[in-house]
């Protein structure tokens, strides 16, 4: 069986760019350029890769995505200052904007086998590792012995569906450490830009538990390679309010 992208994007995630300045926004590049090194493109092994574009749309520099039987996401670095801590004391509203080409129509989120989006956000947070159950905190511990990497404890999954409802929200067929958010659901809204505005913290309290802890990652994709169908996804801007 494949591996998934939401269990690699937790494997392979480093953090190097978290303390940094932000990267600069989509429309702040030239379309045709190639996509800076900042922006780094997480893959995954032997699954075909997912194509990454700067392209103009509206005028505006936008990243595209195209996904053809394949997966892969892209690392948007950002200042810590810019994403908040999840305490309150700093702004957790991260907003952005999407388009899909078209919604994935085997796919299903509830399902290894159909587990597919045209279109995901990734936030992920630091969850003290003490504070995990007793299976779960060795395998995270494994995870960064085997990768090297301070892999992150919990995430939040933002995703364009094709069936459930919006507002549907379900753990990874994978994990628990990642839980799943359905914002734009069918074909009525394909092709169209649909902006989102999202309080992380208040959606990891809702998830999880318990009050959100620091974020420290956040990535968008796609990924057809379970359904071995074809989708292309445009992102524009994606930023934490400041």
């Amino acid at each position: 069986m494949k591996t998934r992208l939401c269990l690699v994007a937790l494997l392979l995630f480093s953090l190097i760019a978290w303390g940094a300045d932000s990267a600069p926004l989509f429309s702040a590049l030239l379309a045709g350029q190639p996509v800076p090194k900042e922006f780094r493109i997480i893959n995954l092994p032997r699954v075909a890769k997912n194509s990454f574009a700067l392209v103009a749309d509206a005028g505006k520099t936008v990243l595209r995505i195209d996904s053809d039987d394949s997966a892969g996401s892209i690392e948007i670095p950002i200042g810590l200052e810019a994403a908040g801590d999840g305490s309150g004391g700093r702004s957790s509203i991260l907003e952005w904007r999407w388009k899909v080409s078209r919604i994935i129509e085997k796919a299903d989120m509830d399902d290894k086998a159909g587990d597919d989006h045209p279109a995901r956000v990734f936030v992920f947070f630091d969850v003290p590792l003490d504070t995990l159950p007793f299976v779960e905190r060795n395998k995270i511990r494994l995870a960064r012995l085997v990768s090297g990497l301070n892999v992150p404890t919990a995430a939040l999954c933002y995703v364009w569906d094709n069936k459930h409802r919006v507002g549907y929200t379900a753990w990874s067929p994978y994990t628990r450490r990642e839980r799943k958010i359905v914002l734009q659901s069918g074909p009525a809204s394909a092709g169209q830009w649909m902006s989102e505005a999202r309080d992380v913290a208040a959606d990891f309290r809702q998830a999880f538990g318990i009050e959100a802890p620091a974020v420290i990652g956040l990535a968008i994709g796609s990924d057809t390679d379970n359904t071995n169908e074809r989708v292309s996804t445009w992102f524009g801007d994606i930023s934490f309010r400041k």
